[in-house]
């Protein structure tokens, strides 16, 4: 603690910013619109996305990422600021917190904030800090910027509530897939406790949308909903049993994300840990597994489908191509007649591009070269369309056609479906 005392600001956010990289959930979707026009107030949450989010027009947006101390009083195996870890520790106090917060949004540095934090102390006291930092911005500063609070399921649940009341989303992390994993990997947490607390802020979310309803004056509760986070490869956990723990956790707890964190290996690693990370490719293809449920109509055992006997995801192509080619009798689907849900399952059309299909097709019949305006690449959606002039005759039965559509090796395909 004296040497953590003795550290500078700027030593203390090299270290707590670097510490909150292995935290994945953060972003700023589905927030209420905020902003200072008119003189009022500091900051807005308008805009296109927080959290080192890419816009349209090719603009990183981020925000300010710490940890409020990597100190813990807790030795959980995969984290790197366990007790027993031999890094550097430091800690920020709540004030400074708040000062580097309004410091850097004025400097255009940053348009919100993401904080999270190892425990000291005690959970409630660890909780109490992370909530005065939201306080005071929003309270002492007129803060309308961002802010997500990763809280903590063992504190009192008073102090989870007022997160939410100060917070735009919350965050409130599983850790692992399975109950038999956290034990093995972090015996001080509790996964009924981490469930309660994200049952009793999805009943707290549901209560203030109603009475908001009502009431004009009732104040927002985490506009912008809860997520969660788990890490994938530290423990035996496969895809399909990752899939289906997600979709769970979006069907009871109404989540607006599930993040997936590659395991990484650590410095002094516990000997229950694997010794090599998974391939980050596996990540990647969970997270379309995971944009498959929530905006292409996949139920999680269609997309458990595509595992292999050991229940992993194919990691060479992306599952909803996987997908097209065990099930070709699906295919082609009619651009011109066929049922929106049946299109969404081509391999190479996303959302926006089926539903400027369905809106087209309303005025006159779509041929191949209007389809190929509409996607990035039409060679991977021809085998499984047919339009006014095309069929694709014998192409959607080629023994070869996944080597045909499989990306070249260095080729990582960040938004295909």
């Amino acid at each position: 603690m004296e040497q953590m005392a003795q550290l500078g600001t700027r030593e203390k956010l090299a270290i707590l910013a670097d510490a909150a990289k292995y935290d994945a959930s953060c972003a700023s979707s589905g927030t209420a619109k905020r902003s200072s026009l008119g003189g009022k107030g500091i900051g807005s949450t308008e805009g296109m996305g927080i959290c080192h989010a890419y816009a349209p027009d090719g603009r990183c947006i981020s925000l300010l990422k710490i940890l409020l101390t990597n100190s813990c009083i807790f030795d959980c195996h995969y984290c790197i600021n366990r007790k027993s870890s031999n890094v550097r520790r430091a800690r920020f106090t709540a004030q400074e917190v708040v000062q580097l917060t309004l410091s850097f949004y004025k400097r255009n540095y940053i348009e919100g904030l993401f904080l999270s934090s190892g425990i000291i102390r005690s959970s409630n006291y660890t909780m109490e800090q992370i909530v005065e930092v939201a306080r005071s911005l929003r309270e002492d500063h007129d803060f309308r910027g961002y802010i997500h609070l990763k809280t903590i399921p063992d504190a009192d649940p008073e102090l989870v509530h007022q997160a939410g009341l100060y917070a735009d989303r919350v965050s409130i992390n599983v850790e692992l897939p399975t109950v038999s994993g956290l034990t093995k990997l972090a015996p001080e947490k509790s996964a009924a406790r981490i469930e309660g607390a994200m049952g009793d802020m999805k009943s707290a979310i549901v209560e203030t949308k109603d009475s908001t309803r009502r009431f004009k004056s009732a104040p927002k509760f985490a506009p912008a909903g809860q997520s969660t986070q788990m890490i994938v490869g530290a423990d035996g956990a496969d895809d399909r049993a990752i899939i289906g723990r997600a979709s769970s956790l979006y069907d009871r707890f109404a989540l607006r994300r599930v993040y997936y964190s590659a395991f990484s290996p650590i410095p002094d690693a516990s000997a229950v840990l694997p010794l090599k990370r998974p391939p980050l490719m596996r990540e990647h293809r969970l997270y379309q597994s995971d944009w498959l449920m929530r905006f292409y109509g996949f139920e999680p055992a269609e997309v458990g489908e595509v595992a292999d006997a050991s229940g992993m995801l194919p990691l060479d192509i992306d599952p909803k191509l996987a997908w097209a080619l065990k099930f070709r009798e699906r295919f082609p689907v009619d651009v011109n007649r066929g049922a929106r849900e049946d299109l969404l399952r081509v391999p190479g059309l996303g959302v926006k591009a089926v539903d400027k299909i369905v809106a087209a097709r309303r005025l006159r019949r779509l041929r191949l070269d209007d389809v190929a305006r509409l996607t990035l690449s039409v060679t991977k959606v021809r085998p499984f369309i047919s339009a006014a002039d095309w069929r694709p005759v014998a192409l959607t039965d080629r023994a070869d056609l996944a080597a045909r559509l499989r990306p070249k090796p260095e080729q990582l395909e960040l938004f295909a479906a």
